[in-house]
């Protein structure tokens, strides 16, 4: 049996298909690949890939519908989409559908090596432990069942409802680039624009909470272009 993580690349394109194949095949995994969601759809009723590279833009069935279609299918595969598409709404949908991930066209193979190592990392830790109750944030902890962050000594501050949920979607999706508007969507606020800037006046808010330095975050960090990405601790 072979044991390497499976990869399945849905791309239209043929060289850009093959260059995949070859690329990430090269790196120890196993890859198959589709030109549509045809094939997928047969190879996923017969077995679970670890791994979907999913274009968007694909000839009938296009890749939102076929996010779902896998998200329904089981929760354990890994999606990330992949769009030619510059328009954010695009990123978000994508997201939505049920994606862990996207990964905008043209891209380098190493950023997309790294972007599947960090999605099949996040999504293969302790699939079968029980969700954790308390996740520490920087210099606090964050207690998901009460709301409230708790510092080292013991003591207790209570969080309003907009920052628990700012703090909890940053739990729930570390290491992970997380774009303003896609967070505002995410937290119920489909009405603010997407130039927007209420989501960072609310990152520097719970950054006073949680960092030990807010002027020079290491648990909430910004990414250039993109928004925001929590980093757990290592220690």
């Amino acid at each position: 049996m072979d044991w390497r993580p499976h990869i399945v690349v849905v791309e239209d394109e043929a060289a850009g298909r093959q260059l995949l194949i070859g690329y990430l095949s090269k790196r120890g995994y196993r890859v198959t690949g589709f030109a549509s969601g045809v094939g997928l759809r047969r190879l996923v009723e017969r077995e679970i890939p670890n791994l979907v590279l999913l274009d968007i833009g694909l000839p009938g069935e296009d890749g939102l519908a076929l996010a779902r279609w896998l998200r329904e299918k089981s929760s354990k595969i890994c999606i990330i989409m992949v769009t030619a598409a510059g328009e954010t709404v695009d990123r978000i949908v994508g997201l939505e559908s049920g994606a862990d991930d996207y990964i905008p066209k043209p891209f380098e193979p190493r950023e997309l090596l790294a972007r599947i190592k960090s999605v099949l990392r996040r999504t293969g830790e302790a699939p079968a432990a029980a969700p954790t109750k308390r996740i520490r944030m920087g210099r606090r902890i964050l207690d998901l069942e009460r709301h409230i962050l708790i510092e080292a000594d013991g003591s207790e501050e209570t969080l309003s409802a907009s920052e628990f949920d700012l703090l909890k979607l940053f739990a729930d999706n570390p290491n992970r680039p997380l774009e303003r508007n896609w967070m505002l969507e995410r937290i119920g606020h489909r009405e603010m624009a997407a130039f927007d800037r209420a989501i960072d006046l609310r990152i520097n808010r719970i950054r006073r909470k949680v960092e030990v330095d807010p002027e020079h975050p290491t648990a909430i960090r910004t990414v250039w272009g993109v928004g925001y990405m929590f980093v757990p601790p290592q220690d």
